[in-house]
Parts: C-alpha cells; sequence; structure tokens
C-alpha cells in the first residue's frame, strides 16, 4: 500500500534534517568519535558540526553530507546486523582488522579520510560480509 505524498516525509524538510543529524550524533557517542572525527565523517569543518550539533543546521543539507549521513547509518545498521552484542558492534570502527581491504588497521582510519568514497567502501565491504552486495 503506498503512503499518499502529503503524508510522505520529505528528505530535505527540516524535521527530517534534524532527525539525521540526531542519529548522526548518537553514532557519533557510540563509536566514541570526538569532535574532528565527527566533523570529518559529516565533510564540514568543526564549526559547523558543532552549529549542527546544537540543532542549526540548514535545511536542505548539501548533498555530500546527505550521502555521508546515509553511508554511516548503513555501516551502524550493518555492525548491528553482523555484531548483535551493541558494545562489539560499536567497537568494530576502532578494532584492527586484518581484511585486505583494511591492512590490519581499523576501519575507522580508513573512513576518516575525508573521501565519501572510503565510506563507501566501508560500507560495501559490511553489506558484502552480511550477504548483502557483492
Amino acid at each position: 500500500m503506498a503512503i499518499p505524498a502529503s503524508t510522505t516525509p520529505e528528505l530535505t524538510s527540516q524535521a527530517a534534517i534534524d532527525a539525521a543529524l540526531r542519529t548522526f550524533f548518537r553514532i557519533a557517542q557510540a563509536w566514541q568519535l570526538n569532535a574532528e572525527e565527527s566533523a570529518t565523517l559529516l565533510g564540514v569543518p568543526r564549526s559547523t558540526m558543532f552549529r549542527w550539533k546544537t540543532g542549526r543546521a540548514p535545511a536542505p543539507l548539501p548533498r555530500d553530507t546527505l550521502e555521508r549521513l546515509s553511508l554511516v547509518f548503513g555501516i551502524y545498521k550493518a555492525l548491528q546486523v553482523l555484531l548483535p552484542v551493541p558494545e562489539r558492534a560499536d567497537a568494530w570502527p576502532r578494532r584492527p582488522n586484518d581484511a585486505p581491504l583494511f591492512g590490519g588497521r581499523p576501519a575507522l582510519e580508513r573512513m576518516l579520510t575525508g573521501m565519501t568514497s572510503d565510506l563507501y567502501v566501508v560500507r560495501t565491504y559490511l553489506d558484502a560480509q552480511r550477504g548483502g552486495w557483492t
């Protein structure tokens, strides 16, 4: 059954942006990200990240930021599926990883290059591990 267009949440609305950023900051807390790491994952300067954290984000967010949020949410969800113990799932980004993709380094290190493509690589890797994308 289709949802009527008038009740479909618009991804560019202020309410949707606020919800997405609240979710991101909860994930950042679970992963124990510092301000610099959070800003890097969002692809914005620290000052912008702090402004957004206090609820003063513009609607709509830049397309690059929306893509980064989507990738972080996908990484978080995949970890929850693969590692159903929340503490293990939340620790995974910082743990050394022997997969050739990471070369013994933590996945978070790759995620923090500042490149959206590296977030995509980590997301694709996790989706493949849980039997999704190949």
